[in-house]
C-alpha cells in the first residue's frame, strides 16, 4: 500500500506534503507524489510546447517534494501525469492500491469550489478511498 499525494508547490500542497510525509513515515508506507496537469488542447505546436513546459514545471515540483520526503526517511515514487488532476490522482491511487489520497486546498469557499469543480471537491465525491484535504497556512494578521 501507499500514500498518494497531489503536489503542485502551492501553499496548500506544501502543507499537504508535510502531512503526507508524516503519515507515510508513521505507517511505513511509500509516498507516491503526483504532479498532474492537462494541456488545454491535444494537437498542434502549442500542445507540444505546453506539454514540455508542464513536464519541466512538474519535474521541478516533484524533485523538491522528493528531497523533503527522503530527508524524513520516507520511500518516494513520483508520477508526472498529463491528465486532469482529480482523475490522475484516482488512477494512480487505484494502480498503487493507495491507503489514502492527500491534497492541499486553496482556501476557496465551499460554494466556489462546488461551482468551479476543484480537485479536492472532486476527489471527495469520486474517490472510493479516504481523502485528506489539507488547508493552506493561515494568513498572518496584517
Amino acid at each position: 500500500m501507499s500514500i498518494v499525494l497531489g503536489y503542485d508547490e502551492s501553499p496548500g500542497a506544501q502543507r499537504a506534503l508535510a502531512q503526507a510525509v508524516d503519515i507515510a513515515r508513521l505507517l511505513g508506507e511509500t509516498l507516491v507524489v503526483v504532479y498532474a496537469d492537462e494541456p488545454p488542447s491535444r494537437m498542434g505546436e502549442e500542445f507540444t510546447a505546453h506539454t514540455e513546459a508542464l513536464a519541466e514545471r512538474g519535474r521541478h515540483a516533484l524533485s523538491d517534494a522528493t528531497a523533503i520526503a527522503q530527508a524524513a526517511g520516507v520511500s518516494v515514487k513520483v508520477e508526472l501525469v498529463s491528465e486532469r488532476p482529480a482523475q490522475a490522482l484516482l488512477d494512480v491511487a487505484d494502480r498503487c492500491d493507495a491507503r489514502l489520497i492527500v491534497v492541499g486546498t486553496y482556501g476557496e469557499s465551499p460554494l466556489r469550489s462546488a461551482i468551479l469543480g476543484s480537485t479536492p471537491h472532486k476527489l471527495l465525491h469520486w474517490s472510493s478511498r479516504p481523502v485528506l484535504c489539507v488547508p493552506p497556512p493561515a494568513q498572518e494578521p496584517g
